[in-house]
């Protein structure tokens, strides 16, 4: 570990600004993922948990080809794999979600994560995009899952996805398999993705978007982002239960008593519109 940044043999990660910028760096294999990739995710996911310097995250994959393929298909990632299973246990009748330490959410880390989507994400690419907060897209960007089309049901990654997408959408994705693929501009039509862009653009974008979360109070952010998961998840009526718990917590005076002097003297950012 360096000052501002993180060395990992999967994923190439920055720090600048209070934005931590983190690459899944395996072009060559259309940054699909593999047993090192995730213990990777999992310990940078919980050193950013603790790292108050970091209040963003990007996430994005190397080149413009594909943001993640999957897991990589060269690896005893299956359900059907006669060999010891990857973490250690000879009982091939346990079955370990192959992608369980991939995702922040799954590894407890509530900063904000924006996904930028530059290439083909599929299958897999959704434990990923499926526990980020907010998605922007390259226009060359398409959706996929590939599943059904290769005899495996799919069913953590459609999961993951019904918070982000409509019912019917993540259904239809997830019987065609291969067949079809949503672009970016369909994606923006359901509200998959916040916004698209040029392939060129699309880093400046999440910076952009990153930058402007970054500028504001960490604790009230953090309780922000708490806050509207719970009530995703939980619903209405679970999620008021938890309201005021999360409100004290997040609530740092200090911040408060800045944002009213700011507001008093008309300090407010000048907005961008989209």
């Amino acid at each position: 570990m360096s000052h501002g940044s993180y060395t990992f043999d999967t994923l190439l990660v920055t720090i600048v600004d209070h934005v931590a910028t983190v690459v899944l760096n395996r072009p060559a294999a259309h940054n699909a993922f593999t047993a090192g990739m995730q213990r990777d995710c999992r310990e940078l996911w919980n050193a950013l948990r603790i790292d108050d310097n970091v209040r963003v995250v990007v996430l994005t994959g190397a080149g413009d080809k594909a943001f993640c393929s999957g897991i990589d298909r060269n690896e005893p990632f299956t359900a059907l794999d006669d060999s010891p299973a990857l973490y250690g246990t000879s009982n091939n009748f346990m079955y370990d979600d192959p992608g369980d330490w991939l995702g922040p959410k799954s590894n407890d880390l509530w900063k904000p994560m924006i996904g930028a989507v530059n290439g083909m994400a599929c299958g897999g690419a959704f434990y990923l995009l499926g526990e980020c907060d907010i998605l922007v897209a390259a226009e060359h960007a398409t959706f996929f899952d590939p599943h059904v089309t290769y005899g495996m049901p799919a069913v953590y990654e459609p999961m993951k996805m019904l918070g982000l997408m409509p019912f019917g959408e993540v259904m239809r994705m997830a019987l065609t398999g291969n067949s079809e693929r949503i672009s970016a501009a369909t994606a923006r039509e359901i509200g998959l993705v916040s916004e698209v862009v040029p392939g060129v653009e699309l880093a400046e974008a999440a910076d952009r978007l990153a930058q402007a979360i970054a500028s504001n109070p960490p604790w009230a952010v953090q309780g922000t982002l708490r806050a509207i998961w719970a009530a995703r998840d939980l619903g209405q009526l679970g999620s008021r239960t938890m309201a005021a718990s999360i409100l004290s917590a997040a609530t740092d005076k200090s911040a408060l008593a800045d944002g009213a002097k700011d507001f008093a003297s008309d300090g407010r950012p000048e907005p961008r519109i989209r």
